[in-house]
């Protein structure tokens, strides 16, 4: 798994969903030209890119009109899925697709709550006319039996890339516990039953609903039990076809969802001026931002952040920074390290002037402390990884709260050190810091910390009561896998693991 993750975190989750209904277009149109997808090759491709080039054009007047912040990897996404689920029959089917692409476009600034929009683009769409229109319906002719194999391949790669699994293992066991009712009642029959469930699987766009649809982050809930409750939910409408009540498409059963979600995890888009920014360390900056009144948020949780500018670069204009300041502090402080070379996104932001508007969204994670703060923690961080700590720490002391914590905080050197002021100002609101560098050579000769990597030997000798913890991790995603195996060989259990993640995660 190491590896995946390895190749995975060289992508943000948009680019690597654009990829993978890239390389699903281009997989039917190969399985059609050699006769194994009963479509005509050149008409998948012709109506992708009709799908796309519409898109972008209507994004681009919409955005104009309503003088908005896009992000063009999110326009080519909802195409190739509009591409993916309306009926491939070129030339007829024009209009429709036309129509669904500016709709899409148009749904994601007019159907929207404090600039969020609630509802899938591309859902809604089809939706959309297929209830004023209804010879006009999507077919969703990605689930067919030969392109199944396709859409798990990079389905269930793109779900460990944004960790959706409670929310897409919710969907699923709920549709196929719903479907196996249904046959039964229904049927009654053993071949009748095995029979549908051989069409619910291998005929139907199932799982790439679950995949890519259904998980798309602006719709969804942000937090892990309430997109449980969204998996379910959603489920149900999914089903209804087979439970013969309703009789929902899958594109209604969606903003059905979408709707539910935005009743039990209302979020937000904000456009949020640079108040400033501070150099912390040779490569690593603090961005301060202006707090909107309306906001909410707790300590540890992570925003996505959208910077505009020209000639943007393959790692497109969002990214999901940890929100390093905590919430009785009036700003929103990020902690953002630079490398050489840096991202079109870096070198913007680097840049970035004072009253510089930047559009942040979805409050999210449940990386956040634990409602009982007398249970003893530990943290552990690496790097910028410090971030969500800095947040939470910073609550405990404007709070003046007592705590019962063990921060080890990692770094190659002395100078890597952030927020060494907010960690020495917390001893004694209990909050123990050890420090441990590990570039050998280049350890101060009065250095009072530790030094090597994280190690088994090193958790045992600093925490021995480390049985009775519960520890949190936050850093780069490969360095936190690295921890977490190092607390299992110590013998800490994994249900007292809790690890930080933003989607996306990108380093440059």
């Amino acid at each position: 798994m190491r590896y995946i993750d390895r190749f995975l975190n060289k992508f943000t989750m948009y680019r690597f969903t654009l990829y993978y209904l890239i390389f699903l277009i281009v997989a039917a149109a190969l399985l059609a030209y050699f006769g194994l997808l009963n479509y005509n090759p050149m008409d998948i491709l012709i109506e992708a890119g009709v799908a796309v080039i519409v898109s972008y054009a209507a994004n681009t007047f919409f955005a104009k009109l309503f003088g908005a912040v896009t992000n063009y990897e999110s326009v080519f996404i909802t195409a190739l899925i509009l591409a993916l689920i309306v009926p491939v029959q070129f030339p007829l089917n024009m209009l429709f697709m036309v129509g669904a692409a500016g709709v899409a476009m148009g749904s994601k600034y007019l159907l929207t709550i404090e600039k969020r929009h609630i509802f899938n683009p591309a859902a809604v769409s089809v939706a959309m006319i297929s209830l004023l229109s209804p010879e006009h319906a999507a077919t969703w002719w990605v689930g067919n039996p030969v392109m199944l194999p396709f859409v798990l391949a990079g389905g269930l790669l793109l779900v460990r890339k944004i960790q959706r699994e409670t929310m897409v293992f919710s969907f699923l066991i709920a549709y196929f516990i719903a479907i196996a009712i249904a046959a039964v009642i229904n049927t009654g029959s053993l071949v009748d039953i095995v029979t549908i469930w051989q069409s619910s699987v291998f005929h139907s766009a199932v799982f790439f609903f679950a995949f890519v649809m259904l998980t798309e982050p602006l719709t969804s809930p942000s937090k892990e039990k309430k997109q449980g409750y969204y998996g379910y939910f959603t489920a149900i409408l999914y089903a209804t076809p087979i439970l013969r009540v309703l009789n929902f498409t899958p594109e209604l059963s969606l903003c059905i969802g979408n709707a539910f979600s935005y009743f039990i995890s209302p979020n937000y888009r904000y456009s949020l001026p640079l108040k400033w920014k501070k150099q912390i360390s040779r490569d690593t900056y603090v961005f301060a931002f202006e707090q909107p009144k309306s906001i909410k948020y707790e300590p540890g949780q992570y925003m996505e952040w959208t910077l505009t500018h020209k000639n943007t670069d393959s790692r497109g204009n969002r990214r999901y920074f940890s929100l390093s300041s905590s919430p009785t502090e009036g700003v929103l402080m990020t902690t953002v390290k630079f490398y050489d070379p840096s991202s079109s996104y870096k070198k913007e932001l680097i840049n970035l002037p004072e009253g510089r508007q930047v559009i942040a969204a979805q409050v999210a994670g449940d990386f956040v402390l634990p409602k009982n703060l007398k249970e003893p923690l530990v943290f552990i961080a690496g790097g910028v990884g410090i971030a969500p700590f800095r947040s939470m720490v910073q609550y405990i002391i404007d709070k003046n709260l007592q705590v019962n914590i063990i921060l080890i905080y990692t770094n190659r050197t002395k100078e890597d050190i952030l927020f060494a002021n907010t960690f020495k100002e917390a001893e004694k609101n209990g909050v123990k810091t050890i420090y441990n560098l590990t570039d050998i050579k280049s350890v101060p000769a009065d250095w009072q910390g530790t030094t090597g990597y994280v190690t088994k030997e090193l958790v045992e000798k600093e925490i021995p009561d480390y049985g009775t913890r519960k520890f949190y991790i936050s850093g780069p995603q490969l360095m936190v896998q690295r921890f977490e195996q190092t607390l299992l060989d110590t013998g800490v259990s994994s249900k007292n693991i809790i690890t930080d993640f933003f989607p996306g995660y990108n380093e440059t």
